[in-house]
């Protein structure tokens, strides 16, 4: 799904034209119950509002408030990570004083948020707690119904191993609820063909504009000569030589295993400070093949209906959530474990057959390290226990399954890079974002090598496939 990546980024790189396609969602959300019809939310004011009112009257109407306050605090902040953050600190990540150029952009950032501070003056203390808070307090402030905060309450752990009563969850939700998908703020859409698409469509535009493109070329390291300059040397024992070298994958791969000889190049601390980055992860993937979409009990129906194009949340109340968590931070998979599905394949019938279907599931909490075992014992059993969670609201699902893959976080990480099967590259807590992502004083995509530069989610202003950090990068290393 998409939603984070800035329309300005897409004209400039005239993806539409390059076969970017973005199907919009509409309902957003569904959450199933065991009792009553569950909740659908949507881009409609009206018909949100009448759902909510069905658990909460009180809801319905604090509910656009709250979108508003979202909407403010993302109007604001959205500028500011479309650049890169200030670095508050005296000294920037080549190990030294910051030279006057580097000041002078400092002061300027910093007059940036001041200013953008200031627009948000009447609201400031909710501000701050969006932007360091736990998401629920915030939420159980907000609303009184269940159904309503476990769904809000999804998007604030999704990718994070932390339950949403931690402080910096609540940042993690306003992060998931910024961008536009087709003119409507935080509403999520479908990238035509899978993601897969918006890649090809970046591929045909960087074609365009005369870039040269390798694939499935691993690359096993990063050499600095004598005189500085940088050698990419690949698994088949090609080499590339550049002036910059751009990485986009996470500062503890770049830096402590790509880079050649890392101790000439690093000193103690940095190596050290890029070993304690927290890389902590409890997601797992299933993807699944389906004969048939999941019929839930709560709103029987025989074929498609709305609720299959968003995502069906399977999270009934707060306590649900806290509890899936603290099995994982014992190690443990969690034994009722939340659940993020979509059926794509709902709305992009390029998708599967007619009459079948693609569905993902995003499962929270799979610790990295498990207790006492490893993955490949409970690969199996715990895909067994999210199907068997899901069947509870929607029984045909076992029976509808034709073949089923499960990406551990140790998959994510063997397969996709991903250092402990984090999908942002990093968690999204307050002490690794901003001037401190990926490390304190490092914000300005730099690494202390010269001209290697970050340029993926590890960089600010984080993860969640917005481009940001890519263009942020580029224009950086243009500047010099």
């Amino acid at each position: 799904m998409i939603s984070l990546f800035p329309p300005a980024i897409i004209e400039d790189l005239q993806l539409h034209r390059h076969g970017l396609q973005i199907l919009p969602r509409n309902p957003s959300s569904f959450t199933p119950h065991e009792q009553g019809r569950g909740l659908l939310m949507g881009p409609e004011p009206s018909a949100t509002a009448e759902e909510i009112s069905a658990y909460s009257a009180r809801d319905a109407a604090a509910y656009p408030r709250y979108n508003t306050l979202l909407e403010d605090v993302a109007q604001v902040l959205e500028p500011l990570l479309e650049r890169p953050a200030p670095n508050p600190f005296p000294i920037g990540t080549l190990g030294r004083r910051l030279g006057w150029r580097d000041r002078i952009r400092n002061a300027g950032a910093l007059w940036r948020l001041r200013s953008s501070l200031a627009e948000l003056t009447d609201r400031l203390p909710e501000a701050i707690e969006l932007l360091s808070g736990a998401a629920r307090p915030l939420l159980e402030r907000w609303f009184e119904s269940e159904p309503l905060r476990a769904t809000l309450a999804t998007d604030a752990i999704i990718g994070a191993f932390a339950p949403p009563s931690e402080l910096g969850t609540a940042y993690v939700l306003l992060h998931h609820v910024m961008g536009e998908c087709g003119g409507a703020r935080g509403v999520w859409g479908y990238v035509r063909g899978g993601m897969g698409g918006l890649a090809d469509a970046l591929e045909l535009a960087c074609k365009a504009a005369g870039v040269v493109i390798h694939r499935s070329t691993p690359v096993s390291r990063i050499c600095v000569s004598s005189s500085g300059s940088l050698t990419v040397v690949c698994n088949d024992g090609r080499t590339y030589q550049a002036r910059s070298v751009l990485s986009s994958v996470d500062a503890h791969t770049t830096l402590l295993r790509l880079l050649e000889h890392s101790e000439s190049h690093l000193t103690a601390e940095q190596r050290e400070r890029l070993t304690a980055i927290d890389y902590r992860s409890a997601s797992l993937k299933i993807n699944l093949a389906l004969s048939e979409p999941p019929r839930f009990t709560c709103r029987p129906s025989n074929s498609l209906a709305p609720w299959h194009r968003g995502t069906m949340h399977i999270a009934p109340d707060m306590d649900y959530i806290e509890r899936a968590y603290d099995d994982a931070k014992y190690g443990i998979p969690s034994r009722e474990p939340v659940l993020e599905m979509t059926l794509p394949s709902a709305v992009d019938d390029s998708l599967a057959p007619e009459g079948k279907h693609v569905m993902n599931v995003f499962v929270q909490y799979a610790p990295y390290t498990l207790r006492g075992t490893d993955w490949d014992n409970e690969r199996n059993r715990f895909a067994e226990r999210c199907i068997a969670t899901a069947a509870r609201y929607a029984p045909n699902l076992p029976g509808a399954i034709e073949h089923m893959q499960v990406l551990t976080p140790r998959d994510l990480e063997a397969r996709f890079g991903l250092r402990g099967g984090n999908i942002f590259q990093g968690s999204m807590i307050p002490s690794q974002l901003f001037w401190a992502r990926p490390l304190p004083g490092w914000s300005d995509y730099r690494t202390p090598v010269p001209e290697l530069w970050l340029c993926g989610a590890a960089a600010h202003p984080g993860g969640g496939v917005t481009g940001i950090p890519g263009r942020n990068a580029a224009i950086a290393v243009l500047k010099g």
